[in-house]
């Protein structure tokens, strides 16, 4: 079976129910004689009610009394489409479009009934010529990528998927398919490195990395040990240690690392970072201050570093230190609710009562917020 036949009862059913929700705001039918906008008003309740058979009759009458109108062709083919009957939806989309090549997705609509017939060439032709329209379906790239998947070029799929992540960044379908692919790619390399040298330093290491991931850090631990035994010099392994012993707990160890890297690099962002709050986990303001000073250059949008320099201002009594480091992380992590806590104590600090009870309170606004979503993360979450 192919691959775009294991992706229909998923991929094709969406197209339509997309394809629906389009149709269903569609162009206004002003210029339609009155029976047939009664028909098509029919029909879309035929669909709401998924009774497409019934829809499918309505669409075919209204296509009896106006053969020549684009809007009601398409309608047709969609219908066809819902209900798998490919060759019968092309040659409603085929009639739309000798009427108006470039009518509102119907080339999509087109291109998706040739995938589901695995014509692949001419799906990938339909996309393109939805692509060329002044308004494609939202959904063209993703179809046209899967359609590349289906013809067994990834690379040119992943351009695809770009393209569409540029419109909608958040389109989890679009994510899913993207690290599908990296994720294949990822475990046919690592498969070859075992091929060739299964005691390989850069196995050892892509293994430790694979583990960090999976938060199985005995593991990744032993792997980048592994991994420095082949090679002592590598760089950036003393930080990939370090950042294991410290998830374990191995505080003491972890920072002898991390002193480690920052020789090999001593801007190291994450080497800093980490021994600036190790320093501050024991109270030693001072010690911490030389590290975060250098992640927070190094990253300066980040809240963390600055988060931890406001707390180390503030116990080496320099309040307005604090504060300028404490709006910094505040600007950064518009709903960490620490900073705002912390703030109120040095405005409490600089005698200034007012933006002390404001921080106070936007501490509790956000304290409450973080609350109420972590029980509706409990609530919705399946046990």
């Amino acid at each position: 079976m192919t691959q775009a036949l294991r992706l229909r009862p998923y991929g094709l059913r969406m197209c339509v129910l997309l394809g629906a929700v389009c149709l269903a705001g569609g162009r206004s039918f002003s210029a339609a004689p009155s029976d047939v906008k009664s028909l098509l008003e029919q029909a879309r309740a035929f669909e709401k009610a998924e009774d497409y058979k019934g829809a499918e009759h309505i669409y075919q009458e209204a296509v009896t009394i106006a053969p020549d109108d684009p809007e009601v062709l398409k309608r047709l083919g969609v219908i066809y489409q819902t209900e798998l009957k490919f060759t019968e939806s092309i040659d409603a989309f085929q009639r739309a479009l000798a009427l108006s090549p470039q009518y509102s997705e119907v080339n999509f609509f087109e291109g998706v009934s040739y995938l589901g017939l695995n014509q692949f060439d001419k799906s990938i032709a339909c996309f393109q010529a939805e692509l060329a329209t002044p308004k494609p379906h939202p959904r063209t790239h993703y179809y046209y990528a899967i359609t590349l998947l289906s013809l067994g070029r990834p690379d040119e799929a992943i351009v695809q998927f770009d393209q569409s992540l540029v419109q909608n960044p958040n389109d989890l379908d679009v994510l899913c398919q993207v690290a599908r692919l990296h994720m294949s790619a990822s475990l046919s390399i690592m498969q070859k490195l075992m091929e060739i040298d299964p005691d390989s330093f850069q196995l050892h290491l892509l293994m430790g990395e694979v583990y960090f991931n999976n938060h199985r850090f005995e593991d990744s631990l032993k792997e980048y040990r592994a991994a420095q035994a082949k090679r002592p010099d590598a760089p950036d392994l003393h930080f990939a240690i370090g950042n294991a012993l410290r998830n374990l707990q191995k505080i003491d160890e972890a920072e002898v690392e991390f002193h480690a890297a920052l020789k090999e690099n001593p801007n190291d962002y994450g080497s800093n970072q980490y021994l600036g709050e190790f320093a501050v986990g024991r109270h030693e303001y001072a010690a911490a201050v030389p590290y975060l000073l250098v992640s927070s250059a190094a990253r300066p949008n980040e809240a963390r570093p600055h988060f931890l320099l406001g707390e180390c201002y503030f116990n080496l009594g320099d309040p307005q230190k604090a504060k300028t480091e404490l709006l910094a992380a505040a600007q950064n992590d518009l709903i960490d609710p620490q900073a705002h806590f912390l703030l109120a104590k040095v405005y409490r600090q600089l005698g200034d009562t007012e933006s002390s009870a404001r921080e106070m309170s936007e501490y509790q606004r956000l304290s409450t917020a973080a609350k109420d979503k972590a029980v509706e993360r409990a609530v919705t979450t399946p046990q």
